[in-house]
């Protein structure tokens, strides 16, 4: 082969798409698209239509650029096979590294337990309401959901990968069709509410406020950030060698940019996946029955579920239909992220014990083992959130959503700014944005006490 046909080659299996890059985008969609989701149109609702359309502009941005930061940071350690808690302590020592693992454990593991509670309260609405079978043990359902998941979990990260891709575009296919079908019941009651001459930026009931606060549950909504580090990996694993880290930067972003455009690229002209969701639910329930959906503890879907059972009269095929597979569609989209989130919660936890109990030596422990241990521990603290029910949007509030914020853009930003193998990123305008998100979201909390 001439050199210039060796040349033509490279350039083209650089160029290339590979499955392996279609099943991570799906990967990372499917990790994002779950929980969060199926809370954001009753936060949104909350605060009626204008909010929602400036929430609508946000939406592409917060989830491209706060995780391409994160990526850059996982991208920058030495080792094309260490993980985040590896690179973190690379940049900052040993006790940054202890610091920066043990913030990134308990910022992915209450993620893991809201999940716990979504998944359980949504199985049970289902029993109850649609099935109108006899209340089962809360303790009982939670233990057996989640012995389900560690089913799937025990044949390793590729078979949790794939069933997150397969699964997406089900996933999706639902949600518009849901969307969509919801046209013939939408109504006029959050545009009733819109009294332009009453409409206020600033105070409690703002705009602006508003806004605000519904940005930490867009962080939430659109977050795979416990599965970026995993997927740099086997991204640098696959692509470094053959073609250095600039090229597998490049794929990472790529690859980050397609899964965060599935999410809100298409909002638009009524293709939306998430927001147009958002938007076909606010149109459907009225501000009150987001309320009610809140005091229940339980997603939209269970909610749309229970609200189409209520109907008096002779009820449509699509009523019918829908009261039944609202909650089948959300048990799939709260499986999926669970997934996504079990393998950063492993990845920190196993992170804690190397650095405390082996002083970092991985040839001085089974890795299977470790896994075993860290996967019993996960799951039981899971099963005792998931039985002890705590209300799931105050969780994301006050705790999930900042914590997520602190991982996914404060510390990739103070990487930037101490990191020389990240200097080449420094004085970028995205940094501002990015580094304003996680501010915003983490003073929710100061919000909320006052």
């Amino acid at each position: 082969m001439s050199t210039t046909d060796s040349i033509v080659s490279s350039q083209a299996k650089q160029s290339s798409w590979r499955k392996s890059d279609t099943t991570w985008t799906l990967g990372l969609f499917g990790t994002a698209i779950g929980a969060g989701v199926l809370f954001f149109p009753i936060r949104a609702g909350f605060g009626g239509l204008i909010p929602i359309l400036l929430m609508l502009v946000l939406a592409y941005p917060i989830a491209f650029y706060c995780h391409r930061a994160l990526a850059r940071l996982c991208l920058s350690g030495s080792n094309p096979s260490g993980n985040i808690t590896e690179t973190v302590e690379e940049h900052f020592g040993k006790t940054g590294g202890v610091v920066i693992t043990f913030l990134y454990f308990f910022a992915i593991c209450p993620l893991l337990w809201i999940y716990g509670v979504t998944i359980t309260n949504t199985f049970m609405t289902f029993w109850e309401n649609q099935l109108q079978m006899p209340a089962l043990n809360r303790g009982f359902v939670a233990l057996f959901l989640l012995l389900l998941m560690a089913f799937v979990i025990w044949f390793g990260k590729d078979l949790m990968v794939k069933v997150m891709s397969y699964l997406v575009w089900p996933f999706i296919a639902s949600l518009v069709l849901i969307s969509l079908s919801l046209i013939p019941y939408w109504n006029s009651a959050v545009i009733d509410q819109v009294d332009l001459s009453n409409i206020a930026l600033t105070g409690h009931d703002g705009i602006l406020v508003t806004v605000w606060l519904g940005i930490s549950i867009m962080v939430f909504s659109f977050n795979f950030s416990p599965i970026v580090s995993s997927f740099v990996v086997s991204k640098r694993e696959e692509y470094e060698k053959e073609f250095g880290r600039e090229f597998t930067e490049r794929k990472c972003s790529q690859i980050i940019s397609r899964a965060s455009m599935l999410m809100v690229a298409v909002v638009m002209l009524m293709v939306a996946v998430v927001m147009f969701f958002a938007f076909s639910c606010l149109f459907t329930l009225s501000p009150q029955n987001m309320a009610d959906a809140k005091a229940q503890n339980i997603p939209v879907l269970s909610y749309l579920a229970n609200h189409f059972a209520s109907l008096s009269g002779t009820k449509s095929t699509f009523a019918t239909v829908l009261e039944y597979g609202a909650s089948i569609i959300a048990l799939v989209a709260i499986f999926k992220s669970f997934f996504g989130h079990y393998l950063g919660t492993l990845e920190g936890l196993n992170g804690l014990v190397l650095k405390f109990g082996y002083k970092g030596d991985k040839t001085k422990v089974s890795m299977g083992k470790l896994n075993t241990i860290s996967m019993i521990f996960i799951m039981g603290s899971t099963w005792v959130v998931a039985y002890a029910n705590p209300n799931i949007l105050d969780l994301i509030e006050a705790m999930g959503a900042p914590i997520i914020a602190s991982l996914l853009c404060l510390l990739p930003m103070y990487a930037i700014r101490k990191a020389p193998s990240l200097a080449k990123y420094r004085g970028r305008l995205d940094n501002v944005f990015v580094t304003l998100i996680g501010l915003l979201t983490i003073l929710n909390i100061v919000y909320k006490l006052f």
